[in-house]
């Protein structure tokens, strides 16, 4: 979407059923969150879904899109993406908590002032958030862990965040002798 407004919140996937369901992979703290937030755009131009009747099925939410009511027309709706205006979430409750989209973009800098790139996302492998900066120079991409002992500051306003190397990272993959 060229509106850097509007935040992703899940993901259409496959048609649940014949009466229309669909199944949502939802990017909400809360999966069944995505229902609340009224209407959603979408990344097809002239479509925005409303969802009704949401449930939780093993890891996806279940959900009826208003007008459509039969198989076919879920499974035309299979990839496709969406997303909220960002001022309709609300604000963190905790000075520790950041939506991923904030962060995106920020200038990394190590603790000694030195710029290393951008935050370019904020992957998870199952072990915790990382952060993954790219050396706009080389194009590279270095993960870091997503932590506070690594990342102690985070200013959205300031356009920056700091990061703290941990110190096995900067031995490399040296062999203990």
């Amino acid at each position: 979407m060229s509106n850097n407004n509007k935040i992703l919140v899940g993901q259409i996937g496959a048609a649940h059923g014949i009466k229309g369901h669909v199944r949502i992979s939802a990017h909400t703290q809360d999966p069944l969150a995505i229902g609340s937030y009224g209407p959603l755009d979408t990344d097809r131009p002239g479509l925005t879904v409303t969802l009704s009747k949401l449930r939780m099925h093993k890891t996806v939410v279940v959900a009826q899109v208003k007008g459509i009511n039969d198989r076919t027309a879920a499974e035309a709706l299979n990839g496709v993406n969406l997303f909220i205006d960002r001022d309709k979430l609300p604000e963190p409750e905790d000075e520790d908590d950041f939506y991923h989209a904030d962060l995106i973009g920020l200038e990394a800098r190590l603790d000694t002032g030195v710029v290393i790139g951008k935050v370019s996302a904020l992957p998870n492998f199952g072990a915790g958030d990382l952060l993954e900066v790219r050396d706009p120079q080389s194009g590279d991409t270095f993960l870091y862990p997503f932590t506070k002992a690594v990342v102690p500051e985070i200013d959205i306003a300031g356009g920056y965040l700091t990061i703290v190397v941990p110190l096995d990272a900067e031995e490399g993959e040296e062999e203990p002798d």
